[in-house]
């Protein structure tokens, strides 16, 4: 029998989606996998509920409904302030994932360099190794998650073909301020990169910080390539849709990949989204306000337990820093984590290139009663890691 080829040796599988499996065979509540534990607004589900009894049930057009793309369309140049056109410039595809992945096969040929920033979402890199590309690593360096603009230069002088950028950021909460996007913008002119941007939880950010959709800089959005989902800002992660937005040229070569790779998003799915497209702006003022208040219990729940954590600007997740604990085994804390005190979390070292190990990642988007919950459970670390340090 054949070996497997040889790039799927060079990165495993998802660190995240195991710590859910761990989290269902324990029964621990799970902050790993950053999805809802609640239902969607009500004008989805009803739209969904009509949907099934009316589809449509067969294949939409391959790149998105027409009415699908309309909405989008309109939703996001309310927010970004540019005239986005449905047919010339969106792609609709199963989840921001394939949205990235869709986007990379399109920038990149083999050989190709792409610069990371470090800590990244797992995927960037698994994306860029399936495109043919090879990764070159930025750190962002704690308490503000802050790039050196001298490594950074750097890095663009190794004459990358695109960076990716996730903005608001998984896994640390980070948003990007507009002088850090400029200078991003001022590299990429000068070495002709693209920026592939990942900005899922672009309506969740918490004041006084502020989302730059950096398309909307100037002179960027012919070099921009924003990735996105419906699937955080209207928490229905199970339908599977997202989108590629971007100049006529991408979008043609981006459409011809997901083509290939997926064929097409659901279309019922698609027609019952349209009435979340179509939320007026209180909507995500509504959504700001949830999740800031879902940060602020949990926050506060992690202070009551006297663990050190960053603040996140934006998104639902935090890093919470366990080197109190003598914490040498990231992988090995979170599962005993998840077995012993009953709650579930993501090791920090499968976001880093660095060999960082003493850092762990939350996410609150939970229902207060189950955020409490954890809160209550994560009140009992500091007694059972005693014990287990002296077990140890």
């Amino acid at each position: 029998m054949p070996p497997n080829s040889h790039r799927v040796g060079r990165f495993t599988e998802s660190v995240i989606r195991r710590m859910t499996r761990v989290a269902m065979e324990c029964g621990a509540v799970n902050l790993s996998q950053g999805f809802p534990d609640f239902d969607p607004p009500e004008e989805l589900r009803v739209a969904l509920e009509k949907a099934a009894r009316a589809g449509p049930h067969q294949y939409a057009v391959t790149w998105g409904a027409p009415n699908f793309r309309r909405a989008l369309a309109r939703k996001q140049s309310r927010f970004t302030g540019l005239p986005i056109d449905p047919d010339a410039h969106v792609v609709v595809t199963c989840g921001s994932t394939e949205a990235m992945m869709a986007a990379m096969m399109t920038a990149c040929n083999p050989g190709d360099k792409v610069v990371v920033f470090s800590p990244f979402y797992e995927n960037y890199v698994a994306d860029t190794i399936l495109s043919g590309a090879e990764p070159i690593y930025v750190p962002l360096r704690p308490p503000d998650f802050s790039f050196d603009p001298g490594e950074f230069r750097r890095a663009f002088e190794q004459k990358p073909k695109a960076l990716i950028l996730c903005n608001p950021s998984n896994p640390t909460g980070k948003v990007f301020t507009r002088d850090e996007l400029m200078q991003i913008a001022a590299l990429a002119q000068e070495f002709d990169a693209f920026v592939i941007t990942d900005e899922v939880y672009e309506h969740i950010v918490y004041a006084p910080h502020r989302h730059i959709y950096f398309s909307s800089l100037p002179g960027m959005f012919g070099r921009t390539v924003p990735c996105s989902s419906l699937s955080k800002t209207y928490s229905i992660t199970g339908w599977r849709l997202g989108y590629v937005v971007a100049s006529p040229a991408f979008i043609d070569g981006a459409r011809k990949v997901h083509d290939f790779l997926t064929v097409g998003a659901a279309a019922p799915l698609q027609e019952a989204a349209i009435a979340g497209l179509e939320m007026p702006d209180s909507y995500y003022d509504a959504l700001a306000a949830l999740y800031a208040r879902k940060r602020d219990l949990f926050l506060g729940g992690l202070r009551g337990a006297g663990l050190k954590f960053t603040e996140p600007d934006g998104a639902y997740y935090v890093m919470v820093d366990v080197s109190e604990f003598g914490v040498d085994d990231d992988v090995a804390f979170c599962e005993w984590l998840a077995r012993e005190v009953g709650v579930a979390a993501v090791p920090g070292s499968s976001f880093f290139r660095e060999p960082v190990n003493h850092l762990i990642r939350f996410h609150f988007a939970k229902r207060e009663e189950t955020l409490a919950e954890a809160v209550r459970r994560l009140a009992r670390l500091r007694e059972k890691a005693a014990g287990r340090n002296r077990r140890t």
